[in-house]
């Protein structure tokens, strides 16, 4: 969030486009990746066609499948943010997706989630990371979330709010730098995002902001080593049901 306790808000104007799905048959994204080649395939053109139109929601413009509630991160649990707090996307195929922004909150975990439901905000991050390393997901990765106070960054980034002060070096914990890393590194593998002060950076760092998070006080050093180790670390198990439900309700 920053310096004045809340993260700003894109200037821009929600923007929601209406998007169907392509009729029965041969689909434009077949029409274009196919062409005459296709057609004179024979066989070959059927299992073309019939890919195609199983992954027809990769076309831009054409939204993916969604359910309610479902995660981008195993080891996190769902919090909705308010619809005010965020845009609808479709995200990497319409807005590629090439940075991580790390933000701390000024404030505790539950008044950043409180926030973040509350249309009045205007602004929230995909994630937020507590300081016992809880993650609550309040934004799909296919949205974008008003986080940076500058659009174009909002539209490439995937935005964790870590819970604190930035100035006071003792709200940043192992187990949050821990905790984050491995979120971060799994961020990272979705969209090939190189693990380097180039592609994650503070909020502070983006272009036109008046925020100072993650402060002084963040160690880059110790928090890049750890990104890298988790991104070459076995998977973790996902969480059980019973184990998010749990969290999800002292989240809330």
């Amino acid at each position: 969030m920053g310096n004045n306790g809340s993260t700003r808000a894109s200037r821009k104007p929600s923007e929601r486009s209406s998007r169907k799905k392509p009729a029965d048959g041969v689909s434009r994204r077949a029409l274009l990746i196919g062409g005459g080649a296709v057609v004179a395939a024979g066989t070959v053109a059927v299992l073309v066609r019939d890919e195609v139109k199983r992954a027809w929601w990769r076309v831009p413009g054409v939204e993916k499948p969604r359910k309610a509630g479902e995660l981008d991160y195993a080891g996190a649990t769902w919090v909705a943010a308010s619809e005010a707090n965020w845009r609808r996307a479709d995200r990497p195929d319409d807005f590629g997706i090439d940075r991580v922004i790390i933000h701390v909150t000024q404030g505790s975990f539950d008044s950043a989630v409180r926030v973040f439901q509350d249309p009045a905000h205007r602004a929230a991050t995909h994630y937020i990371v507590g300081q016992d390393g809880r993650v609550v997901q309040m934004i799909r990765e296919l949205d974008v979330a008003y986080q940076a106070g500058n659009r174009s960054f909002n539209e490439r980034a995937v935005g964790i709010e870590h819970e604190g002060f930035v100035d006071r070096p003792k709200d940043l914990t192992k187990a949050m730098y821990e905790s984050s890393a491995r979120l971060t590194a799994s961020i990272c593998a979705r969209y090939g995002i190189p693990i380097d002060r180039e592609h994650i950076i503070g909020h502070v760092e983006v272009p036109g902001t008046d925020h100072t998070d993650p402060g002084p006080h963040w160690d880059w050093d110790r928090y890049l080593k750890l990104v890298r180790r988790a991104a070459t670390a076995p998977p973790t198990p996902a969480p059980t049901a019973t184990a998010s439900a749990s969290a999800s309700a002292k989240a809330e």
